[in-house]
């Protein structure tokens, strides 16, 4: 399935055909295909290189470890995402490992190796759905995370689906149309909310 974006500017088209689905295929993701992924989440720009992002990883060919992951996840997006063949939490380090000090570029960062994720993702036929709605404690608890090691998000990983053979509700949030504002709503000039024209 294909939602490309209505665009008001051109713009690659990798970026007009990326979209988040609750549908996928019931089809295996190839690990060289996530590793690939996870490669162009490698690359991404970060704050004096300290590339303060991690991702854990669960197939459902792992299914303990896909559970663990998926109880990780409030219950509204437990609901779709079991149907994804891939999860991923996204983690960031929140201290510098240069100087031990805060790195408020951290959440940045990590949202930028996503964001390559995700385009690399639809390079290749796939579609991937960030969701903020993960249970922080029960990641850190899970998973022993380490101090300064934050949980973001969670990804779901796939070949979009046929809509028809989702349950009526989420059938109609993967049909329904793509909508962003408009440049003026985000884009200013000489002060907050003065357009740039």
């Amino acid at each position: 399935m294909s939602k490309p974006a209505i665009l008001d500017h051109p713009v690659h088209a990798l970026i007009a055909e990326r979209w988040s689905p609750v549908g996928f295929a019931n089809r295996s993701v190839p690990p060289a295909e996530l590793r690939s992924l996870l490669e162009a989440a490698r690359w991404a720009p970060s704050a004096y290189n300290e590339q303060p992002w991690a991702y854990i990883v669960a197939t459902r060919e792992e299914p303990e470890a896909f559970a663990q992951l998926l109880g990780c996840l409030v219950p509204g997006n437990q609901t779709w995402a079991r149907r994804a063949p891939v999860l991923m939490i996204g983690l960031a380090r929140t201290r510098l490992a240069r100087n031990d000090k805060p790195n408020r570029h951290a959440l940045h960062d990590l949202g930028q190796a996503s964001a390559l994720l995700s385009v690399e993702a639809t390079a290749r036929g796939l579609q991937v759905h960030q969701m903020g709605g993960i249970l922080p404690g029960a990641i850190a608890s899970a998973y022993d995370l380490p101090q300064g090691v934050e949980a973001v998000t969670a990804l779901a990983v796939g070949y979009p689906g046929d809509p028809d053979t989702l349950p009526d509700a989420l059938a109609a949030r993967d049909a329904s149309p793509r909508d962003r504002a408009p440049q003026r709503a985000f884009v200013f000039g000489a002060a907050w909310g003065k357009s740039w024209e």
